[in-house]
């Protein structure tokens, strides 16, 4: 099992929900976020002042998918969430030892 992390902007929530329902993946995990990465976030105009706006909003989403489709959810993520510009975001994919649903006690890909 492969756990998948994306960090998307808020705006592609949607898209990428919608494309991980499409190739199957049931689960899924959404985290507000703020963060930067190489853009540092950049400058605002506010009433006349100038200020920067380091940390811009993100999502963070995570689901946990069989080895077999982990590629393909990769792969579906990557191109829902793509602008093409600066800041689209990142993905991370982490091995899982093992899964447990509490409710039943299924284990391992059963329980995803």
């Amino acid at each position: 099992m492969k756990k998948i992390e994306a960090i998307i902007k808020p705006f592609k929530l949607d898209e990428v929900k919608e494309a991980l329902h499409e190739i199957g993946v049931s689960g899924i995990t959404v985290t507000e976020a703020k963060g930067f990465g190489r853009q540092k976030g950049h400058t605002e105009l506010y009433r006349g002042a100038e200020y920067v706006v380091d940390f811009l909003p993100k999502v963070k989403l995570e689901v946990i998918v069989s080895d077999e489709i982990a590629e393909r959810t990769v792969e579906a993520i990557a191109a829902a969430a793509q602008t093409g510009r600066i800041g689209d975001g990142k993905i991370f994919v982490s091995p899982i030892e093992s899964a447990l649903r509490i409710r039943t006690g299924e284990k391992d890909d059963d329980a995803v």
